[in-house]
């Protein structure tokens, strides 16, 4: 498991703490996104009453979990329920779908100290992304060349040109992007991929 940054914290001794897993199915593609995200609600959550430590974990293709713990139950709760809390909720909305809830009640510390938080994983590198671009870009635009442009001749440039953009953006927004995001996704985001195997190997 990934651990919090926070270990003084997390040494602390309570009566009956409370571990609280939250279940997401994050958008692929957004896997970047919802870790960085992940991590600083948790930064936010360190600076709540009873809060214990907290972490992200990846298991398989795009389940992921948030974990936090804190001394009882009803902080846990009092957390979940404030305004600030929602508008976290909130900006998650467009990158994953939470599918469930989970909570624990004991002694145990799930969680290992470490000394700094790990780093969102890298934006692709430029030409990377260029590549995956081209390769959704270049298909519908030769197509649109080769099969509908003869027959728009006698249409004005512009008409043209404008019916050009308008196939290709949604071919590539809605079809070719996202499938090609998600056969790219392992060489896209390298650094993602080994921080699966890391949990992988922890939880085997």
């Amino acid at each position: 498991m990934n651990a919090g940054p926070f270990p003084s914290v997390l040494n602390a001794v309570t009566s009956n703490p409370v571990t609280v897993t939250l279940a997401y199915q994050v958008a692929p593609g957004h896997e970047a996104d919802f870790h960085s995200w992940g991590w600083a609600m948790l930064g936010a959550s360190a600076r709540q009453p009873g809060f214990l430590g907290g972490g992200v974990l990846v298991d398989r293709e795009a389940e992921w979990h948030v974990v936090y713990r804190f001394a009882s139950e009803g902080m846990a709760r009092a957390w979940e329920d404030s305004t600030a809390r929602m508008e976290w909720d909130s900006r998650v909305e467009r990158l994953a779908r939470r599918t469930g809830r989970r909570s624990v009640r004991g002694s145990q510390i799930w969680f290992e100290s470490q000394t700094a938080q790990p780093a969102a994983p890298a934006p692709p590198k430029k030409w990377k992304l260029w590549f995956v671009n081209m390769s959704a870009v270049f298909p519908p635009v030769l197509g649109f060349n080769v099969i509908v442009l003869p027959y728009l001749g006698g249409l004005n440039p512009f008409v043209r040109t404008l019916l050009l953009c308008l196939c290709v953006t949604a071919l590539v927004t809605w079809i070719l992007m996202p499938r090609l995001q998600r056969f790219f996704k392992k060489w896209l985001y390298p650094p993602l991929q080994a921080l699966r195997g890391r949990h992988r190997r922890r939880t085997a």
